[in-house]
Order: C-alpha cells, then sequence, then structure tokens
C-alpha cells in the first residue's frame, strides 16, 4: 500500500504504546479493566438475584400471614373495592394489578384457588370443582367479595406496616395483620428456584384448640385435614418437614358382593384422575373390573361393578395397591421469615402464628387505649372550657396569639386532673366548638360520656394485665361465631401395608419348557402350569436337587432338567415339598420335608448335602402341607428279604430346605411311587386381629381369635344390630361400626336387647345364627327408630338396667341386673323375644365383656400347643420321627420307632 493511500489512523492503532511514555493512557486502561465482570461472575449474580426475587415474591409463603404476595395483593385490593356487595372477578384482577405487576392470568390463577378453598372470599357463580377437576367460568362471569371472617381477622389499617408499590402511586401491606394461623388453615405449594413449599391444609377448629393450647402451655398436637375427607396415615407426617410422608386413601364402602363404591377422594386427586388410574390398572391386568361409573355430583360418588369371581375384599386391596386411591404426599414445610427462607415444622408455625396473634391484640389494644385516652382528655377539657365558662374570655382578644395566650390562662386552674399537659391543638380544637353546641351542653351527659370512657379504659387495661386470657377469649369467639360445618373431614388411621403380589390380578398364562429349560409368560406351545401376574415369583426345582427362584418374564432361560416350576409366595409356611435323593454316587439314600419360606432372588440353593454325584430320586409337592404315602423300591439283590415297603411322611418333622434330611436307606433304590395323599399335617392356623389397622394377621399382633382351618368363620357384631359370619382370610375388610370380632361357634346362642322403635319396648332374645353367608344379616326389628342396646355371646350373659331418675314412675327405683340365660330360652332368628320391661330406661350395660368369662356347658378348654421350633427349620403341628440303620427287620429294611 502506497504511503499516500495509508491511514493514519490505523498506524497510530497498530504502534506499541509504552505506560511510560504515556501515563495518561495507563490510569484509562487501569479503570476500563476495572469495570470488566467475567461471564461466570454475570451468571452467579444475575441467578441468585433472579433466584431469590422468586422465592421472596413469587413462589413461597410468608410466615406470619401465610400469604404470598399475590394473594396478599389480591385480598388488599379486595378489601379497598369492598362495598358488600359483589364484584366481577374481572373487576377485582383488573384493580389488583395496581399492585401485582405480573399479569392478569396469575392473579386470576391464585383468586380462583383462594376461592376454593372457602375461608377468605365469598364466591358466587361457577368458580370450578374441585372434586372433578373442572376449571372455573372465565372472569367476567363470576363475582367474589370479602367473607365475614375474612373482615374479622385479616384487616387492620392501623397495625399495618405499608409500602409503596412498584410504581411509587399506591401503598400495599408488607404483612396482613392476620390473627390467625391461616397458612396452616390453607396449606401453600409453590416451586421456587432450588426450594419448593408444599404446606398441607389442617382443621380450622383443630387450629384453634391447639392455639389455645399454646397460650396455656399445653401440648400441641395436630394433622393436616383435607377438603375431599378421605383416610390418612400421619404416622410418618415429621411435623411437615422434608423427609416426611402422608398416605391418604379414598374411602371405599362394599355395597355388596358385586359392587364398590369410593366417596371420598384423597388429596391431590379428581374424580377424573381417579378413574384413569383405576381403568389403566385394569387395562393392565393389575385388577379386573367390569364397569365403572362417575355419579359424582355434589359429593363424590364413583361406582365400581365387579365380575363374577372377583373378591370384593381383594379388589379393595388392589386399588389401594395399584391406582390413585392411595396416594403418598411428601410435606415440606418452608417459609419467608423476615425475608429469610426457613424450614419450620407446622408445630413452630402455629406456635408463632399464636405468638403474633397475641402481639396484634396487643397493639389494637394499645392503640385502643391511646384512642381512649384522648377522648376522655378532650372530653374533660371541653366540659372545663363550657362549664367554667373560658370560651368568654376571648370576647376581648383580637389576635390568634390572644385567643390561644386567654384559653391557655383561663384553663390552668382546671387541669390538675388531666393526664396530660394541654397543648396548642387542644386550645385550637376547643375554639372550633360551635356556639349551638355551647348552648345545649349538657353537665349530666358529659359525665356519662367521660365514666363510660373511663370504664373502657379499665376494661382494655384489664386485657392489657391479663393479655393471654384475652387471647384465649379471642379464639374462642373465633370458634364460635366461624367453626360450623368446618368439622373434620379425613379420618385419622393407622394403614397395613398392602402385599401388592398378594393382591394383584392373575392375568397371565404361566407355561414351562422343561426339555429346553425355559420359563414365561409367552411360550405358548409348553406346558401351561398355572394363571400368574407380572410380578410373581417362580419357584423352580431340577433333577439335581437345586432350586432357585427367579421373577416371571415373558421368557427367560432358567436351565434344564427342570422337574417342578410354580408361582411362589414369600412366607408361605402351608405349602411342603417332599424329596428323595442319592447322596453321592455310592451314598445313602435320604429323605427330608421342608417348606421355603425366604431366599435371596436368582441364588442357586443345593437341596442334598452337596455331596458330588448327588441325585434326586422323587419329590413331590403339598400346598396344604397333606400326608403322603410313598413306596420305596429297592434294587433286588441276593441277601435282602424285601425289596419294598411304605413310608408316611406324614410323621416326618419339617425341617427348613437346609436341613440334609433322615437316611432311608443304604440299599440301592430302583424307584419311588406315590401310593397315597390324605389330610394336611400342619396345625390350624393361629389368626389375630390388628384393631389399629381393623385388619387379621397371623403375625401376632392384637387381640388372638383363636386356630382356625377347613370351613371355621369368624363372628363380628355391629352397632346397628347386624352380624356377619366371613372367612378367616387375611384380606377380609371389615366395617368401621364394627363392635366385636371373635372365632364363631355354631353352637353358642347370640343374647341381645334392643328397643322397638315401634313398639316402644325393650326386648330380650336368644339365637342361633342361621345365616351363614358372608353378608351382614340384621337380628333386631326394622321398626323405624330401633337399636341394639348390648349384645353378648356369653353362656351367662348378665345386663343391668339403670332407669330414668327423673320421671316420678321410676324415680326411686333401684338399677336391676338381669341374667338374660334365665330370662328367656334360645329360640329362632327372627322370633321378637320378650319383653325386658315397660318402664323407662335411662341405659341397658352389659355387666362384662361381650364374650364373657365363663365357658359354655361341656366345653372344653384345650391347651394351645406351639410345636414350632425355634429356628427356621420346624413347621406346627408335626411329629419328629428317628430312623435307626443299625436296627433291621427280618427282610433287612430300616426300623421306625
Amino acid at each position: 500500500m502506497s504511503e499516500e493511500n495509508s491511514n493514519p489512523y490505523d498506524e497510530e492503532e497498530n504502534k506499541d504504546i509504552n505506560p511510560e511514555e504515556n501515563p495518561e493512557h495507563d490510569d484509562n486502561t487501569r479503570e476500563l479493566d476495572d469495570k470488566i465482570v467475567p461471564l461466570s461472575g454475570l451468571y452467579e449474580n444475575w441467578f441468585l438475584d433472579y433466584a431469590s426475587y422468586v422465592i421472596l415474591e413469587r413462589a413461597v409463603p410468608g410466615l406470619y400471614d401465610g400469604m404470598k404476595p399475590v394473594q396478599r395483593r389480591i385480598l388488599h385490593s379486595m378489601k379497598e373495592m369492598d362495598d358488600g356487595r359483589y364484584n366481577k372477578v374481572a373487576n377485582i384482577i383488573g384493580n389488583t394489578m395496581k399492585y401485582h405487576p405480573h399479569g392478569d392470568a396469575s392473579i386470576g390463577d391464585a383468586l380462583v384457588q383462594l376461592g376454593q378453598k372457602d375461608l377468605l372470599i365469598d364466591c358466587q357463580g361457577n368458580w370450578g370443582n374441585t372434586l372433578t377437576g373442572d376449571s372455573a367460568a372465565a372472569a367476567r362471569y363470576i363475582e367474589a367479595r370479602l367473607s365475614k371472617f375474612a373482615n374479622h381477622v385479616v384487616f387492620n389499617p392501623k397495625t399495618t406496616n405499608w409500602l409503596s408499590s412498584y410504581d411509587g402511586r399506591n401503598k400495599e401491606p408488607e404483612n396482613l395483620p392476620i390473627k390467625f394461623p391461616l397458612l396452616l388453615a390453607q396449606g401453600a405449594e409453590g416451586i421456587a428456584v432450588g426450594m419448593a413449599c408444599k404446606i398441607l391444609p389442617h382443621n380450622f377448629i383443630e387450629l384453634i384448640d391447639n392455639s389455645i393450647n399454646h397460650l396455656r402451655g399445653r401440648k400441641v398436637e395436630f394433622y393436616p385435614d383435607f377438603p375431599n375427607g378421605g383416610m390418612a396415615d400421619f404416622t410418618n407426617y415429621n411435623d411437615g418437614l422434608r423427609g416426611g410422608k402422608v398416605r391418604v386413601r379414598a374411602k371405599i364402602v362394599k355395597v355388596d358382593k358385586k359392587t364398590l363404591v369410593i366417596n371420598e377422594i384423597p388429596y391431590g386427586t379428581t374424580t377424573t384422575s381417579l378413574i384413569e388410574s383405576i381403568l389403566k390398572a385394569n387395562d393392565k391386568g393389575k385388577i379386573k373390573i367390569k364397569k365403572i361409573e362417575d355419579n359424582t355430583a355434589q359429593d363424590a360418588e364413583i361406582m365400581i361393578h365387579l365380575p363374577p369371581g372377583v373378591s370384593p375384599d381383594k379388589l379393595i386391596d388392589a386399588l389401594y395397591a395399584f391406582t390413585d386411591c392411595e396416594v403418598s404426599i411428601s410435606p415440606n414445610s418452608s417459609v419467608i421469615d423476615k425475608d429469610t427462607p426457613k424450614f419450620l415444622g407446622v408445630t413452630q408455625i402455629l406456635k408463632t402464628n399464636t405468638d403474633n396473634t397475641v402481639q396484634l391484640l396487643k397493639l389494637e389494644l394499645e392503640i385502643k387505649k391511646g384512642e381512649l385516652e384522648e377522648q376522655w382528655h378532650f372530653s374533660s377539657l371541653e366540659k372545663i372550657f363550657i362549664e367554667k365558662r373560658i370560651y368568654r374570655l376571648i370576647e376581648e382578644e383580637e389576635t390568634w396569639e390572644g385567643v390561644i395566650s386567654a384559653i391557655d390562662t383561663g384553663l390552668k386552674p382546671h387541669i390538675t386532673h388531666l393526664k396530660r399537659e394541654v397543648t396548642e391543638e387542644d386550645i385550637a380544637r376547643l375554639t372550633e366548638i360551635r356556639i349551638k353546641r355551647i348552648s345545649k351542653f349538657d353537665s349530666f351527659k358529659a359525665d356519662e360520656i367521660i365514666n363510660r370512657l373511663e370504664d373502657e379504659l379499665k376494661n382494655v387495661e384489664y386485657k392489657l394485665d391479663n393479655l393471654i386470657e384475652h387471647a384465649v377469649d379471642y379464639f374462642k369467639d373465633l370458634k364460635k361465631k366461624f367453626s360450623a360445618g368446618k368439622e373434620r373431614k379425613t379420618e385419622i388411621k393407622v394403614f397395613d401395608n398392602i402385599n401388592a403380589s398378594k393382591v394383584i390380578i392373575a392375568n397371565r398364562k404361566f407355561y414351562v419348557d422343561k426339555k429346553e429349560g425355559f420359563i414365561g409368560y409367552s411360550l405358548r406351545n409348553a406346558e401351561y402350569i398355572q394363571d400368574c401376574s407380572e410380578i410373581d415369583d417362580i419357584i423352580i426345582f431340577f433333577e439335581s436337587g437345586k432350586m432357585m427362584i427367579t421373577k416371571i418374564a415373558d421368557k427367560k432361560f432358567v436351565g434344564k432338567g427342570i422337574v417342578h416350576a410354580a408361582v411362589w409366595k414369600r412366607g408361605d409356611k402351608r405349602t411342603i415339598y417332599h424329596l428323595f435323593y442319592k447322596d453321592g454316587t455310592g451314598g445313602p439314600t435320604m429323605m427330608k420335608r421342608f417348606s421355603v419360606k425366604s431366599i435371596t432372588r436368582d441364588k442357586e440353593y443345593d437341596l442334598t448335602k452337596g455331596t458330588k454325584g448327588s441325585k434326586m430320586l422323587y419329590f413331590s409337592v403339598h400346598p396344604n402341607g397333606e400326608r403322603e404315602v410313598v413306596t420305596v423300591h429297592l434294587r433286588p439283590r441276593p441277601h435282602l428279604k424285601r425289596i419294598r415297603w411304605d413310608l408316611d411322611l406324614g410323621e416326618l418333622l419339617i425341617k427348613g430346605r437346609s436341613a440334609g434330611g433322615n437316611i432311608v436307606t443304604k440299599e440301592i433304590v430302583s424307584k419311588i411311587t406315590q401310593k397315597e395323599v390324605g389330610g394336611s399335617t400342619l396345625a390350624a392356623r393361629k389368626i389375630w386381629y390388628d384393631d389399629v389397622v381393623g385388619r387379621l394377621n397371623d403375625d401376632q399382633r392384637g387381640k388372638f381369635l383363636g386356630s382356625f382351618k377347613g370351613e371355621d368363620k369368624i363372628l363380628t357384631l355391629y352397632s346397628n344390630g347386624e352380624y356377619r359370619l366371613s372367612h378367616f382370610d387375611l384380606s377380609t375388610h371389615f366395617d368401621e361400626d364394627m363392635i366385636h370380632i371373635e372365632k364363631w361357634n355354631p353352637h353358642h346362642a347370640l343374647s341381645c336387647v334392643y328397643y322397638d322403635g315401634e313398639k316402644d319396648i325393650h326386648f330380650v332374645k336368644r339365637f342361633e345364627c342361621e345365616v351363614t353367608t358372608d353378608k351382614r344379616v340384621s337380628f333386631i326389628s326394622d321398626a323405624e327408630g330401633s337399636y341394639l342396646d348390648v349384645v353378648s355371646t356369653a353362656h351367662q350373659p348378665r345386663i343391668k338396667i339403670i332407669y330414668n331418675k327423673l320421671l316420678k314412675a321410676t324415680k326411686n327405683l333401684p338399677d336391676r341386673e338381669v341374667n338374660l340365660a334365665d330370662f328367656i330360652d334360645v329360640k329362632g332368628m327372627k322370633s321378637q323375644g320378650n319383653q325386658l320391661t315397660k318402664l323407662k330406661v335411662k341405659e341397658i350395660v352389659l355387666d362384662h365383656p361381650i364374650e364373657g368369662d365363663e365357658p359354655w356347658p361341656d366345653e372344653v378348654k384345650k391347651e394351645e400347643v406351639n410345636n414350632s421350633a425355634e429356628d427356621d427349620n420346624n413347621e406346627e403341628g408335626s411329629v419328629e420321627v428317628e430312623w435307626d440303620m443299625t436296627k433291621k427287620t427280618d427282610d433287612g429294611n430300616p426300623t421306625l420307632f
């Protein structure tokens, strides 16, 4: 490039700059470097600013008023618009936008959610349905106003700290002065940046009661209450903090053997989502239903119709296991306390809110006291000003200063009893009194006003001196005024853990290809074994004397030489296996009788002693521990006089799968064949009833009902005068109005006293259960107003009649004791019974527990013998058998003794 065309500025820019020669340029460079922020730093600062804003201003509620900013601004806006009439929600949203700069959609959604909580906002129109999940109508169609409760507890401009709105044109509250634990009553949910909040709603009445408990130094304990009702297990609630869990279940009622009704749904679900989850589980084959109907209107009502052959009790468990009929909620109690996020338990939140209410009440009283003192001061000053005719002193004054000075001088002799000095402002107010008022001044009425103010002051001072009792009275007044219809809806229960494998429908076909060593439910050309589910475990026995348990699959290779394969249930003590095997190539023949109750999945277990060359000779399975007789055939040899004999395996002790077994013979066994199978050798099944979870169990929890087998049944009695005979299946459900449960003895009569509403008489009847099907059967009169007094299964049931002492006819009558067995004989179940008394009765009570403490005649009480071994190798009711190889019969076979 030629010199003429060169750019002098380029030359200047490309020259090396020496800081020593140009110190001014060095200072500019340093200043520029100080302003440069790395990109990572910008991201860190901006992200923290954004995260802080979302946490503090959008998603997490405040500790003291329980409100998110948008909710606080909505309520403030509604108070600003409040004239007692309904306002269009669209107008409320528009007015709230003066305070909330985030658009109408967020305000509208928050307003609808507040309205659906049915506490602070009085709604009119279609505000949606929390049961069905239907959304609210458009904002221009629905209306709202503040509820009486909101006006009572939420607002007080005198105790509110005001801030400028985002544009500086208006004032908005920093916190609403709410005198109630509103955060816990409504609940809250929000997701911020790196932080979440989920506070569950609690019962209005229980919050008030526990606030009073806190004020009086008592224990504070309460649990969530959901508007949809249902049942909830709060065992792991953890005071609402992170790590806790609440299990919520729908209320499912068994109408009959073919129909179930869901009339209360879990919190966080809708009837629509619940039905979808049921249909999804049905499509996957986990449950089996015929039809489902949604009849929900004001209350939830979902009808489930069962196909033939499906147990309603098992289906209820399956609904809890595989659908949204049971949901798990993880609370996370986080709040904003003075611009700082904190994790506080609900108990601490209640105590803080209650203490804050006390401080607000104190502040209100102090403000009222100051106002009353000012009224008393001016009323007294006005009385002096008029009665002492001080107003005449200003007639000659021509200047304002002169007027003030004259009045001040005139008042001084009369103000010694006032509580504060008279100010120029007080004198100025006196000059504003009209002549008409002065002329009509009544000294007696003035004294009345001053006395009333003094009484009010004493009342306020008393409340300040007894602030805690005043707060207690305030909470009691809240409960009296606003608790109607706010009783607990969610029932507190302890749930049992449902084993999904026991209640899932067997929706697959289990096949085994013994030749190739495959199992699964897609092997259509293989041997069908039984129906199974997709979550079942399969137990497999091999010719080698080994065993394994593995998860079912569509097709799985497990190994060749399969002898037996079937669905296996963990903890199964009733299925007993019989095994004969050769111990090594030259060892004796062994036999063992065992159960498989627990294992490690996909681990191979050796059922023999592990000697090389061991081989299975005989194998059989007995689902209920049946007795089996087999014939042992020996290989003929010259010295053997008898080459076969029978063995009764029912006399052999049941041990664990790891036991080596007993020696059968040292001779060579040709074969072993089954001769016959008899009844079960296992003891009857011992059953308990756990009244905490309301379920049967065999884990020794709760009340022992007895040993059950075969056709044994359970008798349950109900408060409405019904009984039920059910099977001892552990999945059986019992209704909540049950008053007694026991093992049914068909020879034990029921004795009852009931009131006949039609005849206005108490009757006694004794009868045996004639209807033995699994349904509730009434045994008292079906007339309107009839009810059960007492019922007993005792042999000698005794009752006490307590007469009504308020009536003249029974005033002096002593209580009467009656032995029902002497009073009436056992008759038919439909009989009316004998009249007990014509006199008015206050109460009839049993003198003993329902089942009594006396044995029935000719009833032998057998001692319960538990033969189960301390280790895991024995089974109940088995007999130990020893085999002695040193003693032989004439044919050379071992002797059983």
